[in-house]
């Protein structure tokens, strides 16, 4: 544990927020029934990894959602609504602020090897198949001369002149990093769409639209920036050009700017819902009479627009709400965008049961494909769905009308036939599409119109228009009769099976690579490529992928960083290799536990599934805590590294140095806190709807031993969300019910405990705080801190908007609280601070305050009463989402789009954390 470290329950995520319904995540630990012998019994124990509170693959369904609802209810609570320019008013009040000095240095710019062979302890996905990873990949653009430009979900563009590897930023002086789409005109230059359009739980909105007249060999910059603001704080799901405009789909309805004079505002061509738009000030358009409707931001959502190859006046448009709306269809506009009709699709195509959809036209125009999700499965009652996908469809004359033949369902994209990875998931709610409304794409071979690809959890592949289909990138290796714990692949593919793609595919482009014509597809784990006439084996899937996550393009989405020295053991292990004398952990997104010491040729993932809190020994870093998701912990001592004395340790739960110690609560955040005693690394604080105590540090080897809970909050729809926690006092917030859908039933408060006696025997007595007449806005809680001098002196942060931004009642205006009574009375310490979601606080010994922001990093300094910006902008303006000191003195930061970074302090602080050593077993 580190220095004035405090655990935060992640809200990670929107600027402007849609919740979900239903939903479900990523990444599973199941396999599939074409199992060896070898691998049969010894991996049945390892499917699905529930969290601390149980459940089974029908509970995993639900992850996604439940994110989505955590990382909305930060942002968006008390109200429901963001107004328009409360990030770039975030923006421009960050950039004011003076520079505190310092330079962030990036440690995670360097290859993430999600296969590394020694790092296959129990819980680990090493052997799955992603190879090299980075984070989610949203938007893609190639040419026919290997030049092609990625953008991450939070990351901001990436360009490569071979083809893929050797990335350069070239956005990273814009005021947003969130990433829609990216589109080569025709005349070369390259379109940025900025608000990344999923409706995940971790997507931002954007800034608007960038042109860069050269791409091949320079950046953008924020007079790139097409229009004015009138697509600011909002999200953006396609770019497409007819007739001399540009045109943008996006959350607010479909907009138009010409393409010869790129200082005039955007034109606003079409919204379903007209009276739930919101003002509008650059247009003249007023807020429409519903527009204060919670449910507003649902009414106007365009998933794509297309332009119909044969007619640049025809526009075609997939719209609607995912969980269904009256709007809910697919509209056409015949005289180039002027009027838009809503259509009656004829055949096998429900008209009453589109949701989120995509086009993709053969390159005559002749036929026109669709892939749709299905709302009536979000809404279904009872069992949860297998799927939300509806189908894959075509219209054999290219009409949007159709009529519309079904060429793909999950049954047939998940068969046995196909080679899909997830056909031992039917039935468990884990099946093709099942994360549809989050995760999609579908192109088409401009070379034959009856070669398509088709991206969901897998890609799969037809080239006969649907009538087979194969699944040439599964969602992982495991299971299948080719895959082996000792080894991959060899270079000529003759040992293990070959390499995959990562799981959950956003969108692909296709381009030309040393006169070989390539598919791209970006995904959960960053881009790969393979020939679009590539080769597959007798399963079905392909042979010949590459991952070109060389390292170079660092989209990492981290949730919690934490760091510790190298022992004596740790340092001469040779896996470790050379580099600093600390081991730096994190938790990602869908990527896993990380484990980096700076310096070495590349980060490992020792941990499998989706990352979230992280506590590390400073004294010793190879002594990790690791949750998976709802308080599901795994603690290891060896860096969950089993060494060559347990060779079957992936395969064997009895050889694993990896042990499951999640406390049994009952309502945890999906990514939820913990953290350990400032001045004694053995004494750790967990929060679900309870709080948990243990004094056995990381010797803990079951969840059983925290006992009982020392504190339950009054309702079990309460549920903490930081906790501090430093010498013999403890901070932890909550809020419950969290949820943003009315005011009214918003709540949020905090306890403060003090604990007396000795550390295996000692007690806990815990004071609820009221905060009815407190400065502490009716906001989110997201970090606590306490003071390393003084137990007495406390701080919190609240996430989300002021009122001037943000609807509700109580809403507040401040993001930074400060208590010198324990708790007792609280004042506002905002000042100067930026009107921006704060999501963490790190309160240091030398009297200095660190906050994390969804704008990046501000610092107080001691006896100061005024902000300034840390590193000045050295840091690109990206999610901060976590800090912590490391016992090498730096400041180490989580962001969730641009890796890990560190800073040394403008002022030295000292750590007095203390470890007494634990045994390794």
């Amino acid at each position: 544990m580190s220095q004035s470290k405090t655990r935060v329950a992640v809200a990670a995520a929107v600027a402007l927020v849609l919740v979900a319904t239903a939903a479900v995540v990523g990444h599973l630990s199941t396999r599939s029934p074409e199992a060896s012998p070898i691998a049969k019994l010894a991996l049945g124990a390892k499917e699905f990894q529930p969290g601390a509170q149980g459940g089974s693959a029908g509970d995993e369904s639900r992850e996604a959602f439940k994110a989505q609802e955590q990382f909305d209810n930060a942002r968006l609570a008390p109200g429901g609504v963001v107004k328009a320019g409360a990030y770039g008013e975030a923006f421009e009040n960050l950039s004011t602020l003076h520079d505190a000095g310092g330079t962030w240095s990036e440690l995670t710019k360097l290859p993430y090897d999600a296969d590394d062979p020694d790092y296959r302890d129990y819980y680990s996905n090493s052997s799955g198949g992603s190879g090299l990873v980075t984070g989610r990949i949203t938007g893609l653009a190639a040419d026919d001369a290997g030049n092609v430009y990625a953008a991450g979900a939070v990351g901001g563009v990436w360009r490569s002149t071979q083809g893929g590897g050797n990335w350069s930023p070239i956005a990273d002086s814009l005021p947003t990093l969130s990433s829609g789409d990216l589109e080569l005109n025709d005349d070369g230059s390259l379109w940025y769409a900025t608000g990344e359009a999923n409706t995940g739980g971790t997507s931002y909105v954007g800034s608007g639209v960038y042109r860069l007249a050269s791409p091949k060999d320079s950046s953008f910059t924020p007079n790139d920036r097409v229009g004015g603001d009138e697509l600011e704080s909002t999200t953006i799901n396609s770019l497409r050009f007819a007739n001399g405009q540009v045109w943008a789909a996006t959350l607010r309805g479909i907009w138009s700017h010409p393409l010869d004079n790129y200082s005039a505002p955007w034109t606003l061509r079409f919204a379903p819902s007209p009276t739930y738009m919101p003002a509008i000030p650059a247009i003249g358009l007023e807020a429409g009479a519903d527009s204060g409707a919670q449910n507003a931001a649902y009414k106007n959502i365009v998933n794509d627009l297309v332009v119909d190859p044969n007619n640049s006046n025809h526009l075609l448009a997939a719209i609607g709400w995912r969980s269904g709306a009256s709007y809910n269809g697919f509209y056409e506009s015949t005289d180039g965008g002027v009027h838009w009709t809503k259509i009656n699709p004829q055949g096998g195509l429900d008209a009453t049961d589109i949701g989120y959809a995509n086009f993709a036209y053969s390159s005559a125009g002749k036929k026109l494909y669709v892939m749709n999700q299905s709302p009536r499965k979000i809404n279904s009652l009872g069992a949860i769905p297998n799927t939300y996908l509806d189908g894959v469809y075509v219209s054999n004359t290219g009409s949007l009308t159709g009529p519309w033949n079904r060429i793909a369902s999950s049954e047939k994209l998940g068969s046995t036939a196909s080679g899909s990875a997830l056909y031992a998931n039917y039935g468990l709610g884990y099946s093709p599409g099942i994360q549809a409304w989050y995760n999609q794409f579908i192109t088409v071979d401009p070379a034959n119109a009856n070669h398509v690809y088709v991206g969901l959890e897998e890609v799969y592949e037809t080239t006969n228009g649907g009538t087979t289909w194969k699944t040439v990138g599964p969602y992982w290796n495991f299971y299948f009769s080719c895959w082996r714990p000792d080894a991959l692949v060899d270079p000529n593919g003759k040992v293990g099976c070959p390499q995959t793609t990562h799981s959950d595919q956003h969108t692909a482009t296709i381009g030309t690579v040393n006169g070989t014509n390539v598919l791209y597809v970006g995904n959960d784990g960053g881009v790969y490529r393979r020939p679009v006439i590539g080769e597959v084996n007798a399963n079905g899937n392909a042979t010949d992928w590459k991952s070109l996550n060389d390292g170079s393009i660092d989209a990492l989405q981290f949730y919690y960083v934490g760091v510790g020295k190298l022992n004596s053991d740790d340092a001469s292990r040779p896996d470790l290799e050379t580099g600093d004398s600390v081991l730096v952990s994190g938790g990602l997104q869908d990527n896993g536990g990380s484990l980096l010491r700076p310096g070495a040729a590349k980060m490992v993932s020792n941990f499998g599934g989706d990352g979230g809190d992280v506590l590390v020994d400073p004294n010793d870093g190879c002594n990790i805590v690791q949750e998976y998701i709802y308080l599901s912990m795994s603690v290891t001592q060896t860096c969950a590294n089993p060494g060559p004395d347990r060779p079957n340790a992936f395969l064997d739960l009895s050889q694993s140095t990896t042990f499951k110690i999640g406390p049994p609560d009952i309502n945890a955040q999906f990514i939820a806190p913990f953290t350990a005693n400032e001045t004694n690394i053995k004494q750790w604080l967990a929060g679900g709807n309870s709080l948990w105590y243990q004094s056995k540090g990381f010797d803990i080897r079951s969840g059983s031993e925290w006992g009982k809970p020392v504190y339950t909050l009054a309702k079990p729809s309460q549920t903490f969300t930081a906790v501090a926690y430093s010498g013999n006092k403890a901070l932890a917030t909550w809020c419950g019910p969290c949820s943003n859908s009315t005011s009214a039933i918003f709540d949020r408060g905090l306890v403060v405990g003090t604990f007396t006696g000795e550390p295996a025997t000692g007690t806990w007595k815990w004071e609820a705080i009221d905060l009815t007449n407190s400065p502490v806005p009716n906001r989110f809680l997201q970090g606590a801190a306490i003071d390393p001098n003084n137990g007495d002196h406390m701080f919190v942060v609240a996430n989300g908007f002021s009122r001037r931004f943000s609807e509700g009642p109580g809403a507040g205006i401040g993001h930074v609280f400060e208590s010198r009574d324990g708790g007792h009375t609280w004042s506002d310490a905002s000042a100067n601070f930026p009107d921006v979601p704060a999501n963490d606080i790190l309160a240091l010994k030398s009297g200095a305050l660190v906050v994390a922001t969804d704008l990046g990093v501000v610092y107080r300094a001691p006896a100061a009463t005024t902000w300034e910006r840390l590193g000045g902008t050295t840091l690109p303006v990206t999610v901060a989402m976590d800090l912590t000191q490391g016992p090498d003195g730096n400041v180490y930061v989580a962001t969730h789009g641009r890796g890990i970074w560190r800073i040394t302090l403008p002022a030295a602080a000292t750590t007095t954390t203390t470890s007494t050593p634990s045994k390794k077993k």
